[in-house]
């Protein structure tokens, strides 16, 4: 009982405990590369589950079919993540290097998700250590190269600050509503970087991501939580909005130069049942 009332507390505080968010730590040992390398990870396994669950729904985002997802699947994605962690990703130019870690990131949350499914958030996913700690993001998953790699680790202390790219938040999906969408397409070097650019817009362009309304702009907490990777302050943040925004996006934010107002949806990324039958 206690358990489950400090995770509804955590929920509830959440948006007011923002900069408790993780900072981007540089870890060393994976910042290394074979920049001669032309050998390819296969991501095809995951491709072919994200090809038979996941869904655009019609509001642009996509959800994943967590509840139909097959026992021979579930075998599946542990057989996907198992190859995944039995490679040396540092033998690999840096691009194949990014998509193995995002692709990793993603597919690990999906099973985080389906090991505790049912489950009406990520949050309530309480397996991080410590006292006060929310969601799956700090507890030891995987190993790769000896090392035990948290959900927190691959984001914060590789992705982030190994290639520096703001863009890296519309890759890794944490399996909710808010988050920039899980992308129908597996990472490979090849489509990284388009798809990372194709991510940034369909997020920005989304109301999830920004709305304005009588001239005041609300944004996706994202943009409070990291807002070191977005800009020094709100001009650079919005001037970071408007290079991916559409015209419309652009006009309503004329002379806009303060940020109001952050949102974000903590709701699972489930297929619904209206979904289904459409």
């Amino acid at each position: 009982m206690l358990r489950k009332f400090i995770s509804l507390l955590l929920i509830v505080l959440l948006p007011v405990t923002a900069h408790a968010a993780p900072k981007s730590e540089y870890w060393d040992i994976w910042d290394k590369h074979d920049a001669a390398s032309t050998a390819v990870v296969d991501h095809s396994v995951w491709q072919g589950l994200l090809d038979k669950y996941l869904v655009l729904s019609e509001d642009g985002i996509t959800r994943f079919d967590y509840k139909a997802l097959q026992e021979n699947d579930k075998a599946t994605l542990d057989g996907y993540l198992d190859s995944l962690t039995s490679l040396d990703p540092l033998i690999y130019n840096k691009t194949e290097q990014m998509a193995y870690w995002v692709n990793l990131y993603n597919a690990l949350t999906i099973k985080v998700i389906v090991d505790h499914y049912p489950v009406e958030s990520i949050l309530k996913i309480n397996i991080s250590p410590g006292f006060l700690k929310f969601g799956p993001w700090g507890k030891k998953l995987i190993t790769v190269n000896g090392e035990e790699l948290r959900l927190d680790d691959i984001e914060h202390r590789i992705l982030r600050p190994i290639w520096q790219d703001p863009r890296i938040h519309y890759l890794v999906n944490c399996a909710s509503i808010g988050c920039p969408n899980l992308h129908p397409q597996a990472y490979t070097a090849d489509n990284i970087e388009e798809l990372m650019t194709e991510n940034a817009i369909a997020y920005i362009n989304h109301p999830r991501g920004v709305s304005v309304k009588k001239g005041r702009v609300k944004l996706s907490t994202i943009y409070k939580w990291f807002k070191k990777d977005f800009g020094k302050n709100d001009k650079e943040v919005l001037d970071h909005i408007r290079q991916y925004g559409s015209d419309d996006l652009k006009a309503q934010l004329e002379g806009i130069k303060k940020i109001r107002k952050h949102g974000y949806d903590w709701d699972l990324n489930e297929v619904t049942t209206s979904e289904k039958e459409s």
